[in-house]
């Protein structure tokens, strides 16, 4: 499983729960995109995975990344996940005129 190597510090992470090595991985894979991951495309990673996962858990975990771990993950736009480590430097950049 990709959240296996690497290397958690956080407490809120319980690598011997499924919800935990799906936060783990789903955590794992949005320090590889700098730019963010949109909803479909980190659902389907995760579950590339590991294909043992059901699909209903996996989304209730990325519905509750925000939630959960307000400290190193937002959401720059609608269905868009990132690390707010790279917030400042792929920030998604709304048309003029908009707020």
């Amino acid at each position: 499983m990709f959240a296996k190597n690497t290397r958690m510090n956080d407490t809120r992470i319980n690598l011997s729960t499924i919800t935990g090595r799906i936060n783990a991985t789903a955590l794992a894979l949005l320090d590889a995109s700098p730019e963010g991951l949109r909803w479909t495309d980190l659902l389907s990673k995760i579950k590339a995975s590991d294909p043992t996962l059901h699909p209903k858990t996996i989304n209730g975990c990325v519905w509750k990344l925000v939630e959960k771990f307000p400290d190193k993950v937002h959401k720059p736009s609608k269905g868009l996940f990132q690390l707010l480590k790279y917030q400042s430097t792929h920030q998604v950049q709304a048309p003029h005129g908009s707020k």
